[in-house]
C-alpha cells in the first residue's frame, strides 16, 4: 500500500513538472537526497524515478516560460571542468571498465542534472524553497534517527536508506551534521514561532542521530562544526550555551559501549580499522605520484592488483577519505578542481557576508553565507575519514551559495546608480533661495550705496 501511495504522490508531481520546471528540479533533489522510494517494498523501490524527473525537467525549460537564467560562476564552470577531467581519467583507467564507467555515468547524472538546477535559481523565493527541501530530505532520517536513538537508549546505530549514497552510517552521520547549519538557518529566517520550534526539535533530534550512528569520524566533525557553529553565530553567549548543554546532554545519554568506541581514537595505532585506512590513503598516494595527471580512475583502490602496483602489503579497500579518494582516482589536476569547488563556495560565504553587512533587507544571504560555512566545515572534517567525494546534496549547497551571491550582487548593482545619484544630490546640494521680501547681506550693502 506504501508503494502505491507513493507512487501516486510522484505521478502528481511529475506532470506539473512539464509546464513548471523548477518544481522538476525541486523533485528531483527529493528523490536525489532523500531517497524516499527506499522507504518503501516492491517494484516501486528500482523505477527510474531520477531520469523521469530530469527528462521531465528538459521538457519544461524548453517549452515553459518559467524563469531561468544560465550565469556561470566559479562553482558551475569547475563543476563542467571536472566532468571533463573524469572523462578523461575514466578513459585511462587502470581498473575494470564495467565499474569504472558505472561510477563515470552516475557522477556525471549528478553534475547534469545540479547544473540544470542552477539554472532555475532565479530569485530569493526559490533558494529559499530549495534550502527547505534539502533539510526536509535529510532532516528527516536525523529526526527519525534521533528519535530511534533516544528509545533504544543508544544501542543501536542509524544508518541512512538503504542503497543510497548515504546509507553508511558514516556517510549518515556526516549527511546530519552538514544539514544542521541549513536548519538554523531556516529557524532565523522563520517568522512563526511554532516553526522556529520545530526547527530547533529537529537540530536537536538529528544531532542526537549523528551521534547515534557510532561513527567516531561524526564525533571529529561534530567538535568542528560546534565551533565553527558558535564562531558564526551572532548571539555567541546564546550559542555557546545551547551548543554546551546540547551536546553534554547528547554525550552523556549514550551508553558505555559507544564512549568505549570513541575512545579508540585516541589509540588509534592499536584499531585495525584505523590503520587499515591509514595504509590504504598510503597506497592512493603513491598511486597518486605513479599516475599524477589522471590517477588510475574509479574504484581502483577496490582492486588488489592495482594497490599491489605500489604496496603489495596493503589490502585493497574503500579508501575511506575525500581527499585520498579524489587523489588517487584523478591525480592531481582532478584534486585541484575538485577541491576547487569548495575554496569558490567558501569564498561566495565569505563575500556574503560582506555584502550584506548593514543591509536588513539583504540579510538572509549573510545568514545563509555563515551557516555555508559551518556546513562545509563539518563536510571537510567528517569527509576526512569517509568516501563522499561525489556528493550531490554538498555541491547543491555550493550551488545555492553562489546562485545567492548572483542575486545579492545584481541587486547592489541595480541600486549603485539610485544611490550614486542619491549621494550626489545631497553632496551638491544647491544654496537655498531666500525667500520674497527678505535683505541679504550683499542686498543691504548694494542699498547702501
Amino acid at each position: 500500500m506504501r508503494s502505491y501511495a507513493f507512487l501516486g504522490v510522484y505521478l502528481g508531481l511529475l506532470a506539473p513538472a512539464l509546464v513548471q520546471p523548477f518544481l522538476g528540479a525541486l523533485l528531483w533533489c527529493w528523490i536525489a537526497f532523500m531517497n524516499p522510494h527506499r522507504e518503501v517494498w516492491g517494484f516501486a523501490t528500482t523505477l527510474p524515478y531520477a531520469m523521469l524527473i530530469f527528462g521531465a525537467m528538459i521538457v519544461g525549460c524548453i517549452i515553459a516560460r518559467e524563469p531561468k537564467r544560465i550565469e556561470p560562476n566559479a562553482v558551475t564552470v569547475l563543476l563542467v571542468i571536472f566532468a571533463v577531467i573524469i572523462t578523461l581519467t575514466s578513459l585511462t583507467t587502470i581498473g575494470p571498465w564495467d565499474v569504472t564507467w558505472r561510477r563515470w555515468d552516475a557522477t556525471i547524472k549528478t553534475i547534469v542534472g545540479a547544473l540544470m538546477v542552477s539554472v532555475l535559481l532565479t530569485d530569493r523565493r526559490r533558494i529559499h524553497a530549495l534550502v527547505w527541501l534539502m533539510v526536509i530530505s535529510i532532516g528527516f532520517h536525523g529526526v527519525k534517527g534521533g528519535i530511534f536513538t533516544a528509545m533504544t537508549g543508544g544501542g543501536f546505530k542509524v544508518l541512512g536508506p538503504p542503497d543510497s549514497m548515504i546509507a553508511d552510517r558514516n556517510h549518515m552521520a556526516v549527511a546530519l551534521l552538514v544539514s544542521i547549519p541549513l536548519m538554523n538557518y531556516l529557524r532565523v529566517q522563520s517568522r512563526h514561532h511554532l516553526v522556529r520550534l520545530g526547527l530547533l526539535f529537529s537540530m536537536g533530534a538529528t544531532l542526537l542521530g549523528a551521534v547515534g550512528s557510532q561513527s567516531r569520524g561524526a564525533l571529529v566533525a561534530l567538535g568542528a562544526t560546534a565551533a565553527v557553529l558558535w564562531w558564526r553565530s551572532k548571539q555567541k553567549i546564546v550559542t555557546a550555551i545551547l551548543l554546551v548543554f546540547g551536546i553534554a546532554a547528547v554525550l552523556a545519554f549514550m551508553p558505555d559501549s559507544w564512549s568505549a568506541r570513541m575512545n579508540t581514537i585516541l589509540n588509534y595505532e592499536e584499531d585495525a580499522s584505523s590503520m587499515g585506512r591509514i595504509r590504504i590513503w598510503w597506497a592512493s598516494w603513491l598511486l597518486a605520484l605513479k599516475s599524477p595527471f589522471f590517477g588510475v580512475g574509479f574504484r581502483s583502490m577496490y582492486h588488489q592488483h592495482i594497490v599491489d602496483l605500489v604496496a603489495p602489503d596493503v589490502r585493497a579497500r574503500a579508501v575511506h577519505s575525500i581527499y585520498f579518494e579524489v587523489l588517487g582516482e584523478h591525480g592531481f589536476p582532478g584534486f585541484v578542481v575538485w577541491m576547487g569547488l569548495t575554496i569558490a563556495g567558501a569564498w561566495y560565504a565569505q563575500r556574503l557576508i560582506k555584502l550584506t553587512k548593514g543591509r536588513p533587507d539583504l540579510s538572509w544571504g549573510g545568514d545563509l553565507g555563515r551557516m555555508v560555512q559551518v556546513s562545509i566545515v563539518a563536510y571537510l572534517a567528517g569527509g576526512a575519514f569517509l568516501s563522499l567525494s561525489y556528493w550531490d546534496y554538498y555541491w547543491m549547497i555550493l550551488i545555492v551559495t553562489a546562485a545567492t551571491h548572483t542575486l545579492v550582487v545584481r541587486q547592489l548593482h541595480a541600486e549603485a546608480p539610485t544611490r550614486a545619484v542619491a549621494g550626489a544630490s545631497s553632496w551638491r546640494r544647491p544654496p537655498a533661495q531666500p525667500a520674497p521680501g527678505t535683505v541679504t547681506a550683499r542686498t543691504a550693502r548694494g542699498i547702501a550705496t
